[in-house]
């Protein structure tokens, strides 16, 4: 009789442990990714470029995996212009003013 009364409340408190586990867990590595300092108390090769655990991979930004070298390269331009002439603005007169798109009315049958 006494077992069947601790264990339904045995299974809210081990929830309860454990999501307030997490959330510590998941805290002091939030903290740790804000502080260097801190984070190379735990790990002498923090500042290693291999160097892969949770708070590198908050500190990164994604949850499933640290970034990664771009794989492109930027262009480099294949003609170096040395000369740019200056633009001078010139007026051009509107196709449609000389055409009177907009005189005339719908048709008087519509």
């Amino acid at each position: 009789m006494q077992r069947a009364l601790m264990r339904p409340l045995a299974i809210p408190v081990l929830r309860g442990m454990i999501a307030s586990w997490v959330c510590v867990a998941f805290l002091s590595a939030l903290a740790l990714s804000v502080s260097p300092r801190w984070h190379e108390l735990l790990h002498p090769d923090a500042k290693s470029a291999q160097h892969e655990c949770a708070v590198t991979l908050i500190g990164s930004g994604s949850y499933q995996q640290s970034t990664t070298v771009p794989l492109v390269v930027a262009p480099v331009p294949a003609l170096q212009i040395c000369f740019i002439p200056a633009l001078h603005p010139v007026w051009v007169a509107s196709p449609f003013i000389g055409a009177r798109v907009f005189e005339h009315a719908p048709p008087a049958d519509a």
